[in-house]
């Protein structure tokens, strides 16, 4: 059991040994031969973490229920029933190549809170629910973030329920393939609260010797889809004066991707992660090419100046090689700020429990930056080794995740004892 000197809980600790049995039991449901997991959203992998998170939390007298868009929650009441919850979640889905504490740690975190407050016969004023939202990664369905999406009313239910993964199965009906689809519309109910714990994905804390990240916000985001379009034709018989060669325009505007981000330091971001050859055969010239491109900045005015740059370019790429360029957002998430309450939460549990903590801006999407939209919203972040993640070696530490669930559970309590309650319109 983990509780650290000078702490605000008192009479209840995060039990650090069952976390991490959690933590690496869920690893083996999708598990790579490189000991990562492919568990992309709403396979048959999903499914079985999310029944695993079921049986799981019902034990510690949850009651589990579903939304249409196969967000699960597990709720305990607390001691006033005309409270509207306190959430603390994340994700179970992870990247193609994914670790196994992207997303997860956030879940399991809020179940070692429960098991806290079951084993302790402790309640709170206001209920309490794990949220595991479906499709955060969106590495089958894109955009990101879908379903707390929906639930923060930023995508319509139609468009989600609409999005196909790359061998055309729609959103609704692999929700239905695997049985996540309950009767209550996403985002019904109300929330006081909503609090995330999560892995940097960055190199920051470990290389400030920091165990706590007290997230301030997360940086704006764009993603675009980019079709170049030439002309398909015979690589040995077409002279290099007469051919639309869509490869070649498109490599030099993906090399401008990283040229636009490297001219806005020091918090742009630029990356081409998809691309798409047709025809794709060694002696034809390529007629199309299909790329993605990701831009970030924390400063909404940043990640438009580069939007317009790369627009620019890409309209000069396209007179040069006598080549078409399409290029379609899919994705705008603007810069957030989460709520300061919260923060000083944060703040203060860390400095309770002594331990080293900075603040820091988010550099990656989370559900969190669409929860803040509708009620008070704010992260914990804990170290990662060498700051990597969304790959198969992403890796933390049992102390570092036991002390991020720590705070969690004295900012929720803290929170539990200020806040009132969030109205939605």
């Amino acid at each position: 059991m983990i509780d650290q000197p000078g702490s605000v809980m008192g009479n209840g600790t995060i039990d650090a040994d069952a976390l991490w049995h959690d933590i690496m039991e869920t690893a083996q449901i999708g598990a790579t031969p490189k000991g990562g997991i492919c568990r992309l959203a709403l396979s048959e992998e999903d499914r079985q973490v999310r029944d695993w998170f079921t049986r799981t939390c019902s034990a510690l007298g949850a009651t589990v229920t579903h939304d249409s868009m196969g967000n699960q929650f597990a709720r305990v009441e607390g001691e006033d029933p005309s409270l509207p919850p306190i959430a603390i979640g994340s994700h179970l889905d992870t990247q193609p190549t994914g670790g196994k504490f992207d997303g997860i740690v956030g879940v399991l975190s809020g179940i070692a809170i429960l098991r806290t407050l079951h084993e302790t016969g402790r309640r709170t004023r206001h209920p309490i629910e794990i949220v595991n939202w479906t499709n955060e990664e969106g590495a089958r369905f894109a955009p990101a973030m879908l379903s707390s999406g929906v639930f923060a009313r930023i995508f319509t239910p139609e468009f989600t329920m609409g999005r196909t993964d790359p061998d055309g199965m729609r959103f609704d009906k692999a929700l239905e393939a695997i049985g996540a689809a309950g009767e209550e519309r996403c985002g019904a109910h109300p929330l006081a609260a909503y609090l995330e714990l999560h892995i940097e994905q960055g190199p920051v804390l470990e290389a400030e010797h920091c165990t706590i990240g007290i997230v301030t916000g997360v940086q704006g985001m764009r993603w675009y889809e980019v079709t170049v379009t030439g002309r398909d034709s015979h690589a040995g018989t077409t002279p290099m004066s007469m051919r639309a060669d869509a490869l070649q325009a498109a490599a030099r505007l993906m090399a401008s991707v990283q040229d636009i981000a490297l001219n806005r330091p020091p918090h742009a971001v630029g990356t081409v992660g998809m691309v798409s050859v047709r025809p794709n055969s060694r002696n034809t010239i390529p007629g199309e090419v299909c790329f993605s491109v990701d831009f970030r900045d924390p400063n909404d005015e940043v990640v438009s100046a580069m939007e317009n740059s790369f627009r620019d370019r890409a309209g000069a790429l396209a007179r040069a090689h006598d080549v078409n360029i399409g290029i379609r957002e899919i994705w705008d998430s603007p810069a957030v700020h989460f709520d300061q309450r919260l923060i000083d939460a944060v703040s203060h549990a860390a400095r309770s429990a002594h331990l080293p903590a900075r603040e820091i801006t988010s550099g990656a999407g989370h559900d969190a930056a669409y929860l803040a939209r509708i009620v008070p919203t704010t992260m914990i972040f804990v170290p990662c080794a060498g700051g990597i993640s969304h790959n198969e070696s992403e890796s933390a530490t049992r102390d570092d995740i036991a002390a991020g669930a720590t705070v969690l559970l004295h900012t929720l309590l803290q929170a539990d004892r200020q806040l009132a309650p969030a109205s939605r319109d």
